[in-house]
């Protein structure tokens, strides 16, 4: 690791985007869905990005004091109740509605993500550091090997990122200080939030997480300790 950063010893990760692909677990599972029972005329790629974009809303309305503290399945489901309307579909029973928003708990890593976890683990604390809740990371990382050494994130902190408390509380519970823990995400303001907190960041672009030929995140020069091609890459610069 470069001299000066020495001290980290924990490494939170962003996880929706960053560990895991989204989009496209949501987009198959509301396919098959939609063959069930069929549902025609919809473009599930859309819908994806219909229902992600009501992650920020949703949680900003629990940051703001505006509702009380909610796990996001509760905001993802109010989300996809709304998504359903406006994209028409009908017919499709509660219950199977449920375990659709349960798609969350069941994203695939991008194929470096395990390989990189692996390296990094060897050398540092590693944990989420996500709006999910407890039992979908659990769930998550049970289904694909995400070998995480704590489970931490909104849940834990009772707040949702970008709030300040998110990262001060998850910091807290690993008993380090700011300058220990380096957050690693693909999106800027999850870093900018970070770093303005006193921990260290490191940007992991994922160029694919919004679909092919559409923008993500670039990095900022000069404006995060690390800067690495994928998680392999990450380890490789860490030391690991």
């Amino acid at each position: 690791m470069a001299d000066g950063h020495t001290d980290v010893r924990a490494l939170l990760f962003d996880v929706f985007g960053t560990c895991v692909d989204w989009r496209s677990g949501v987009i198959r599972e509301g396919e098959a869905l939609g063959r069930r029972h069929g549902v025609q005329g919809v473009e599930w790629g859309a819908f994806a990005d219909a229902w992600r974009a009501l992650y920020e809303p949703q949680m900003e309305r629990v940051r703001s004091g505006q509702r009380p503290w909610v796990k996001l399945d509760v905001l993802h489901r109010e989300s996809l109740e709304r998504v359903v309307r406006e994209f028409g579909i009908a017919g499709i029973p509660s219950e199977e509605m449920d375990e659709y928003n349960r798609v969350w708990h069941r994203l695939d890593p991008w194929p470096d993500t395990r390989a990189g976890l692996m390296r990094l683990k060897t050398k540092y604390v590693i944990a989420p550091h996500s709006n999910g809740h407890i039992a979908l990371l659990v769930h998550m990382a049970k289904r694909v090997g995400l070998p995480w050494d704590a489970i931490l994130g909104a849940e834990v902190a009772r707040a949702y990122k970008p709030a300040p408390e998110a990262y001060g509380r998850n910091v807290e519970a690993l008993d380090l200080r700011p300058g220990e823990v380096m957050m690693v995400a693909a999106h800027r303001r999850d870093l900018h939030a970070a770093g303005e907190c006193g921990l260290r960041t490191a940007f992991v672009p994922r160029p694919l997480e919004y679909g092919p030929g559409r923008a993500a995140d670039p990095p900022e020069e000069h404006t995060y300790d690390v800067v690495a091609s994928d998680f392999v890459d990450l380890a490789r610069q860490l030391g690991c």
